[in-house]
This record gives C-alpha cells, sequence and structure tokens, in this order.
C-alpha cells in the first residue's frame, strides 16, 4: 500500500514520541484519533510492516493493538526520522522521583502485638457457637 511521506513520518514521529501507539481494527474509519491526517488503515499497515522487521512488540486484545516501541525499532526510528541519541520514549524516560510519606503518629503503630479490637476472642465469638458447621444445636 502507498503511504505518503508525510503520513509515515507523522505516524513514526508519534510512535517514537510516545513509545507506544494504539490502532483499533478498523479499516473503514477515516482518521487515527490520535495521529492527524493519517487514516486507520494507514496507521495499520505501518504497525504491520514495523512488526515484521522486528521494531515493534504487539499485543491484541479487543479489536485493538497495543504496540510498544522495541530498542532496535528505537534505533531505527532515530535513523529514520534524524533525531540525536538524547532523544528518548516517553517510555523510556526515567520517572520523577515520589515525595516522601507523611508522618505518622507513634502510639497508632506501636508495635505490642495487641489485636486492633479489645478483648481477644472472647467477646467475638460467643460461647454458643454458631448454627454452620459443627456448632450448632
Amino acid at each position: 500500500m502507498f503511504i505518503p511521506k508525510s503520513n509515515r513520518i507523522a505516524v513514526f514521529s508519534y510512535l517514537f514520541r510516545e513509545g507506544v501507539l494504539v490502532v483499533k481494527k478498523d479499516t473503514v474509519s477515516p482518521t487515527h484519533p490520535h495521529i492527524e491526517g493519517c487514516s486507520n488503515l494507514e496507521v495499520l499497515n505501518l504497525v504491520k510492516s514495523l512488526l515484521s522487521r522486528g521494531f515493534v512488540r504487539c499485543t491484541f486484545s479487543w479489536q485493538h493493538h497495543y504496540c510498544y516501541l522495541t530498542e532496535e525499532g528505537i534505533e531505527y526510528l532515530r535513523g529514520y526520522l534524524g533525531l540525536p541519541a538524547e532523544i528518548v520514549p516517553a517510555t523510556h524516560k526515567k520517572a520523577a522521583t515520589r515525595p516522601e510519606g507523611r508522618d505518622r503518629d507513634e502510639d497508632k503503630f506501636s508495635g505490642e502485638g495487641k489485636p486492633a479490637f479489645r478483648g481477644g476472642d472472647r467477646e467475638y465469638r460467643s460461647r454458643e457457637g454458631g448454627f454452620g458447621r459443627g456448632g450448632g444445636m
């Protein structure tokens, strides 16, 4: 299938920027929801081509292709789009460190080993027993 170079660059740049791509298995949809100017069929065929060359890894579920960029795919797209080595997909960026947790009151978590409810098992279980399995009248 002939795909214009502008559409091919739009799909490849989106895939490189995000690192993942979702494509619905719908060949008659006029546009892809995330990429402007490309039909869903064009995106589907480009993903199929990248998959056959081992540049993406795809999972198919509920009529959607979930495509993940591999290391070989990153190198290929970096060369195709002419990007420097410092630029990486969003899925390969380091996550920001999480802030420290809040301070907890020490008396809540004293660690004395006592049960959370006062009185132990005696108040929880009655002496007569229940009606199920082995404790009845």
